[in-house]
This record gives structure tokens, sequence and C-alpha cells, in this order.
């Protein structure tokens, strides 16, 4: 079977840090009040004149110089954000340009929320299974502060920026996925995008009720297709939106938090973004060893879920 081998990943982040008690200066919440409903401890803030597509490259540049390929190589770049710089043209094609990719790459972004890493990655095997350059560029990228209303605690506190990026190719190995949709705008919603983009708004109780319940039904799906079980597994890799929803998950599927890495405390959520920054930190801390299979879960706005057995 063909699966998908990360060759290489990068990350680029703001460097304005946005801690609780920065903002429990700008709505009524606490430092306790954010850590005991998400685990939560700080977020990175882009600042004036940062863009989407600032971030995207900067991890993507990353990635790239350490996978070693030349840019000719690849079949495609993806971009998985819900705040482009314009409503066109994508971000995909803005890091085409700032990166000088050829120009007989496809590029373009996808919309669905905390899962779109996931939702890239899938699209990228399928179009790697179909030309004869190797390898594909996954990309998760978000300024998610420009979306959130910093008048309403529940919301404002949770949201970071920030970008992830991977450097895919084929490989034999095991290989799952899992992709679905819901459509629930009354769940998570967010106008844009644009000059004027709204709020992001989110009814807290029905997305919590929903992650707890897709996170362990993607990981068993994977687990039941690919033939493998936990104990075959290196990680699992949630996006990080809350650590009380992990928790929860991990105790429905029977396995130790140990067994999931996160770094929610110090980025917060960052959507789309989550997933990659997660695994490239993994990278860095040296708790990727090649040949290792593990598996990424993501959920969030649409609504949608998806998840996929990877090999590093």
């Amino acid at each position: 079977m063909k699966g998908l081998r990360i060759c290489a990943t990068g990350r680029a982040l703001p460097d304005r840090v946005a801690t609780n008690e920065d903002l429990s200066r700008m709505v009524d919440t606490s430092d306790a009040w954010i850590v005991s409903r998400s685990g939560i401890r700080e977020r990175r803030f882009c600042g004036e004149g940062e863009r989407t597509s600032d971030f995207a490259a900067a991890a993507a540049a990353q990635a790239l110089e350490r996978s070693g390929i030349a840019p000719d190589q690849l079949c495609a770049c993806i971009v998985a954000t819900v705040s482009p710089d314009f409503a066109t043209p994508s971000v995909g094609c803005l890091v085409q340009r700032r990166l000088g990719l050829p120009e007989g790459l496809p590029c373009f972004d996808i919309s669905v929320g905390c899962t779109g890493f996931i939702y890239g990655l899938q699209i990228a095997r399928g179009l790697l299974l179909q030309d004869s350059r190797p390898y594909a560029l996954v990309i998760g990228a978000e300024t998610l502060s420009r979306m959130v209303d910093f008048t309403d605690r529940s919301t404002c506190v949770l949201f970071g920026d920030g970008a992830g990026a991977a450097v895919v190719t084929l490989e034999d190995a095991p290989y799952a996925s899992v992709l679905g949709a819901r459509g629930d705008p009354e769940a998570l919603w967010a106008q844009g995008p644009g000059p004027e983009i709204s709020a992001i708004h989110m009814d807290g109780k029905a997305v919590f009720r929903f992650a707890v319940e897709a996170i362990p039904q993607v990981v068993r799906a994977l687990l039941e297709q690919s033939g493998l079980t936990a104990e075959d597994l290196a990680w699992i890799v949630p996006h990080q939106a809350n650590r009380r929803i992990v928790e929860s998950a991990a105790r429905r599927l029977g396995l130790p938090m140990e067994k999931f890495f996160l770094n929610l405390d110090r980025y917060g959520n960052t959507s789309a973004a989550s997933i990659p920054i997660a695994l490239d930190e993994m990278a860095g801390q040296g708790l990727l060893a090649r040949g290792q299979d593990f598996i990424c879960v993501g959920f969030g706005a649409g609504l949608t879920w998806g998840g996929a057995l990877l090999r590093w």
C-alpha cells in the first residue's frame, strides 16, 4: 500500500506572546479560569502588517530546506486556512510567488476549519498517486487573532496565530484515512474573509460534545482500516484545541495521555496550523524517529473531522 511519509516539517510563529494575564486585562477572565477550562496558558498574536501568507511562506521555506528537495520535484502546494489574506489570490498562490516555486505547480487553498491539514494530506496523496513528481507541500496557516471578539471571554482566550508545513511523499507503508463533514453553522462560524471579517462565534458545549466523540471514532476507524493496534503507534497527534477534550477522548479509548502530544498550553488553538506546528515541534524535540507510524486527528468548524495514519 502507498502510504504517506513526512519528509520534513517547518513552522513559523509571531513574535508577540499573549499570556492569560495579558488577556485578563482586556476581558473579564483569569489565568486560573482559562487553564481550568482549556489548558491554554499563552498564545501568539500576529503584529501590524503581518499576514497569513507571511507565516505560510516562512514555514514552507523551512520545510523545503530541511527536506533537501528541489522545488521542481513538488506536485502541489496545498494551504489549509480559514483566515487568508484575500478571497483571491489564494495563500497558496502567494506562497508560490514568495518562494519562487515552479509555475507548473498547482497551488490552492482549502477551507475546512481545524481539520484542514488532514484534508490537505489526503488531497496531496491523491495528487501524488497520479503525478510523476514525487513530493507535495501541505501547509496549515492562520491569523485567527484578527477574527476574535476581544469582549467575548469564551472565545478570545482560545485562539492563536501561526503556520506549520510538511513535505510529504509516497512510501510502501500502512495507510488509512478518515474524512467527514456535518453541516452545522450554529456550532462554530465566522463571516469572511475580508477587511471587515467578523468574529468567531462558537457554541462551546456543542463543539466539546462533538469533539470528544469524533476523536475516538476516528482513531478506532484508522486502526481498523490499517490492521494496526494502538501499541503499534508511536503517537497520536490531535488538533490542539482543548486539553479537556483530549483527556476525555483518551479515557474513551482507554489510552494514557502520554500517547497524545500536546503543545496547546503555549500556542492555543491555531486551527489548521495546529497539527503541523505540533509535528514540527515534536521533530525538533527528537520525539519522532524514521519509520515510526503515528496518527493525526483533527476536528472543528464545518463541522468537519478527519484523521490519517502516517509514517515519519
